[in-house]
């Protein structure tokens, strides 16, 4: 694995958002069972960092921690996993954020989670302490709508970062709606607004019901038409992609001194459609896999592969984290992950993948 990337080396990918200390419990059970627990790290961003770092990307990670043990725990590992955290903040009055879960899925009601985040460091994140110049540069800047609610300085932030301006990056946003962070009511007309600005957009089906009232894919694209990309997840059913044509490149690939992002020339725009089902997974947690999808699928794009071939690697290191404990997972080799991707549909189709899969030529085929 290499390590961060040169301070003067303009990064491929900028991830932006709160990274926190997470607790994982040493059993299965309700909080209140649990003995004891391990610590690792948490955050939706630094997850897609740390994913497209393994997968040879170089990797900004910007954020904002405590001037304490717990930040020093987060910016040295983030920094290990080969990600650059030189534009990391410092804050000397607040605290790292900090967090507890336990194993169950997090859909389910089974599943609990306590933050100790309230005035955090991530939270202080502002148009102020976050220069955009440590954003500037990056092919992709990679956003989720959980920084956007975690204060109204972060929201000014996301606005700032997302406002159209001359030479922006390819802006990808997650929408990783998390209801208990949204306590007035105001997702639904946030999260809509911040994804409309963006070119990227990764949104679950299930997120889009919550939210908007809508679930199918081909509606879920009549309310947000504005993207470049549309990914719609729609679990082990797998997802679709809505990828707009129009008469000029796409703004990822035409984008140079003066064009603004999102810029889609003159004439009626016409969406390709792909969907690629997902391959079947004996997961192990499925915290992280998300994160991991998104990572799969912007390191596709940073290679410019067909749209078939980016949702299969988004699928891919999304089974590298389900088949493993933590919110982390070393991807599958290159080499391992382009057969795999590259598979015809009856193959793809068979496609089995459990714990130790990632290994080379270890995928098992089901009849």
């Amino acid at each position: 694995m290499s390590g961060p990337a040169p301070v003067d080396a303009a990064p491929d990918v900028v991830c932006l958002g709160e990274s926190m200390v997470t607790f994982l419990p040493s059993r299965p059970g309700r909080l209140a069972d649990v003995p004891s627990f391990t610590r690792a790290i948490g955050g939706a961003e630094s997850n897609v960092a740390c994913s497209l770092a393994a997968a040879g990307h170089r990797v900004r990670w910007v954020g904002r921690v405590g001037s304490d043990g717990f930040g020093d725990h987060l910016v040295d590992t983030i920094g290990g996993h080969g990600v650059d955290v030189t534009a990391v903040g410092r804050d000397p009055h607040r605290p790292t954020g900090v967090y507890f879960r336990t194993d169950e899925d997090r859909a389910t009601d089974a599943h609990e989670v306590v933050y100790y985040r309230a005035g955090s460091a991530a939270s202080a994140m502002s148009p102020a302490t976050v220069p955009y110049d440590s954003v500037a540069g990056a092919r992709i800047l990679h956003l989720t709508g959980i920084t956007a609610a975690l204060s109204a300085d972060c929201l000014a932030l996301m606005r700032e970062l997302t406002a159209p301006r001359p030479g922006r990056p390819l802006v990808s946003f997650d929408v990783n709606h998390r209801p208990g962070l949204w306590r007035d009511g105001s997702a639904p007309s946030v999260l809509l607004d911040l994804a409309r600005r963006a070119d990227v957009v990764f949104v679950g089906a299930d997120e889009a019901e919550r939210l908007w009232g809508v679930a199918d894919p081909a509606t879920i694209r009549t309310v947000l038409a504005e993207p470049a990309v549309l990914v719609v997840k729609r679990g082990a059913e797998g997802a679709v992609a809505f990828e707009r044509r129009d008469p000029a490149p796409p703004a990822f690939e035409a984008r140079g001194p003066g064009r603004s992002p999102g810029s889609t020339g003159t004439g009626p725009a016409t969406d390709t459609v792909t969907h690629t089902p997902a391959p079947r997974v004996t997961v192990v947690s499925p915290v992280g896999a998300g994160d991991a999808f998104a990572a799969g699928f912007l390191s596709g794009t940073l290679l410019g592969l067909r749209m078939t071939a980016r949702l299969r690697h988004g699928h891919l290191v999304a089974a590298a984290v389900l088949t493993v404990p933590g919110d982390l997972a070393a991807p599958p080799r290159r080499g391992h992950a382009d057969r795999l991707a590259a598979l015809d549909d009856a193959a793809w189709g068979t496609l089995h993948l459990g714990p130790g899969w990632t290994g080379d030529d270890q995928e098992v085929r089901t009849p």
